[in-house]
């Protein structure tokens, strides 16, 4: 163990930049907040880098760019989940590739964990929203426990967050990847995860547990964070910009069931390999904006946006997330004047 602290703590330098993907906030509905307890506002103030928070950007996952594109569902999904945009067809889709930072200036080589924001429209007005990163696991099992790993990333204090590592031993298995996993040198190359579970029910009212992951069709190279920091600040949102103009880039939908004996409340805790999947489709991203005046700069990516079939499991992480998200949605709508639009839009 003493070999592992080492590990963990020795990548916290990097960790300490990226500690809000996937946003961990309180709902009443997960039963998080209580006037002597967490609420969505002194969580995000605790995402505000030290000389506070960007004006009128997301609080986290501030650095990203919008896309647009089609979800081209093959029916699959439909044996597990009456959701609409699982029958055969294509769906739209806007979405947005991100930086888990609350810095949009953020050096890409300086923030570990990747995310994708993802809106699926069916044509009755059914959405799904979905707000997923690359981690193959989240950090903390709840969200008291996030809040304490932003409060010892932020403390003065040399030892905070040996003790909070020391408090926490379910965030070793994320510290083992964020120290020692290899990074890619492109948004197409990286597999997005929900971590989360939710429920899908099918046209018979049964009812599955679920995960899901999109998964890329490009070829995957790895390649050290050493030779990712030559590639310069902004080189996730160049390459995906090429790529795309080149030819439209593809991930596979994965949906994972889960079996009776499987977690569904902690996010930190993997399901087995061997546990049943579907592929049900496959999201095709065909243009690439800017966010400044892009399609997905106002969208609230709120995990708890779903469509008939799908519904929040017992896991209290998306309700939370809602709240935070909320939140942040207020701060920057306030703040649009503050925000740098470009092109049409931009202020005088």
């Amino acid at each position: 163990m003493p070999g592992l602290q080492r590990s963990v703590l020795g990548s916290l330098a990097l960790i300490t930049a990226v500690l809000g993907f996937g946003v961990g906030a309180f709902a009443y509905t997960a039963g998080w907040l209580s006037p002597n307890r967490l609420t969505s506002a002194k969580l995000v103030s605790a995402l505000a880098p030290p000389g506070g928070a960007a004006l009128g950007h997301r609080r986290n996952h501030a650095k990203g760019v919008c896309f647009t594109g089609t979800f081209e569902a093959n029916g699959n999904g439909s044996s597990i989940s009456r959701a609409p945009m699982f029958a055969s067809g294509q769906y739209p889709v806007v979405g947005r590739f991100n930086l888990a930072t609350p810095d949009p200036n953020a050096a890409d080589p300086t923030v570990r964990v990747r995310g994708i924001g993802v809106q699926v429209s069916a044509p009755d007005g059914d959405v799904w929203r979905m707000a997923m990163i690359d981690p193959p696991v989240f950090a903390v099992s709840t969200p008291q426990g996030f809040y304490d790993l932003l409060t010892a990333s932020a403390s003065k204090d040399p030892e905070a967050m040996k003790g909070f590592v020391g408090a926490h031993p379910e965030f070793a298995a994320f510290g083992e990847w964020a120290s020692k996993a290899p990074w890619t040198s492109s948004y197409a190359e990286d597999a997005f995860n929900s971590l989360n579970a939710f429920i899908f029910t099918d046209g018979s009212g049964a009812k599955h547990a679920v995960r899901w992951s999109w998964r890329p069709n490009a070829q995957v190279t790895p390649i050290t964070a050493e030779d990712f920091a030559k590639l310069g600040a902004n080189h996730l949102e160049e390459d995906i910009t090429e790529r795309v103009a080149r030819s439209p880039q593809r991930w596979i939908l994965v949906l994972t069931i889960a079996d009776p004996s499987d977690p569904t409340s902690n996010p930190t805790k993997a399901w087995p390999k061997d546990r049943r999947t579907l592929e049900a489709g496959t999201l095709i991203v065909q243009n690439i904006e800017p966010e400044a005046d892009g399609p997905c700069r106002d969208i609230n990516f709120d995990p708890t946006i779903l469509p008939d079939g799908i519904e929040v499991s017992d896991d209290p992480f998306p309700a939370a997330r809602s709240a935070a998200y909320a939140k942040s949605y207020d701060f920057r709508t306030a703040e649009a004047a503050s925000y740098p639009r470009t092109g049409a839009s931009a202020k005088p």
